[in-house]
């Protein structure tokens, strides 16, 4: 996986101008285009798209300095149709527009090349399990959030509080196969995963394709296939934050195994009355790599 994140660097450099053929780039190394832009954003710490952006503009800042052309050449050159498309994307990446930068030679904010490199790591071995399951539902109350990457998302809270406590135990009721209990559903989500992107949130829990459904409940069909199971303990949502982040460091480098598209599952096994501490098991669907 290090060198086919690498690999996609080398093709971001090579055709900076034009339109990535992330596709073509992940069937020839064996992978998913999915699989791979989820990896990059997981290790990089911003999305493809964001990268790609910044080394633009990062390249662009010297064209427009040096003077040698009007902007509308070099907006063109760089894939923009317009000066004021141009000029919107150097601002957000520069902090001033191009105008501003060719009279006062600055500010610019240089995105560097990305090199991924593998670190000795993993002393701490990841307790996981992998589990071949049939097709289920998740059933729930469901919303539309913004991606928060750290910390508590506060719009996840108000949902879940939203909802009456005696709608919580209806919903463990309706539980009846794994992974059990009342869990936490994120879907729909890019595989870039911007922060502040919008993900579908469900409050729910699973059940057996042939399980009745009640009306008022949203449903996510998920067909068979292979999950593996990250166990966490400890602070909440730290640990578990920090375990979903060792997934993409640690375990799919050393596995046979790449992320495909579905929702990611979190149950929580045991918790403190106050959450601050959590025991929780975060489910992630993958297929063989």
């Amino acid at each position: 996986m290090i060198s086919a994140l690498n690999q996609l660097v080398d093709l971001v450099e090579e055709h900076l101008t034009e339109e990535l053929d992330v596709h073509g780039l992940a069937g020839a190394l064996g992978t998913t285009e999915y699989h791979l832009r989820r990896m990059f954003s997981s290790l990089a710490g911003m999305p493809l798209s964001e990268y790609v952006r910044r080394r633009r503009m990062t390249v662009a800042a010297g064209d427009v300095v040096r003077g040698e052309e009007d902007l509308l050449s070099i907006a063109v050159r760089h894939g923009y149709g317009s000066t004021e498309a141009f000029g919107r994307a150097f601002r957000a990446v520069h902090g001033a527009g191009p105008g501003d930068v060719r009279r006062a030679g600055g500010p610019l904010r240089t995105q560097p090349q990305l090199r991924f490199r593998l670190t000795v790591e993993g002393s701490s071995p990841m307790d996981t399990r992998l589990i071949e399951r049939p097709a289920f539902r998740l059933v729930g109350h469901a919303a539309r959030v913004p991606l928060i990457h750290q910390g508590v998302n506060p719009h996840i809270q108000q949902h879940i509080a939203a909802l009456p406590q005696e709608e919580h135990g209806r919903l463990k009721a309706l539980s009846d196969t794994e992974p059990g209990g009342l869990l936490q559903v994120c879907d729909d989500l890019a595989p870039d995963g911007t922060e502040g992107s919008e993900l579908t949130y469900l409050h729910g829990v699973a059940v057996s394709r042939d399980t009745p459904v009640p009306a008022d409940l949203d449903a996510i069909e998920v067909p068979a296939g292979t999950w593996a199971a990250f166990r966490s303990a400890g602070p909440h949502p730290q640990a578990l934050q920090t375990t979903w982040a060792a997934t993409a460091t640690e375990w799919f480098p050393s596995n046979p195994w790449r992320l495909r598209p579905g929702p990611s599952i979190v149950t929580v096994l045991e918790r403190a009355d106050d959450f601050s501490t959590a025991t929780c098991e975060l489910w992630l669907p993958v297929e063989p790599a």
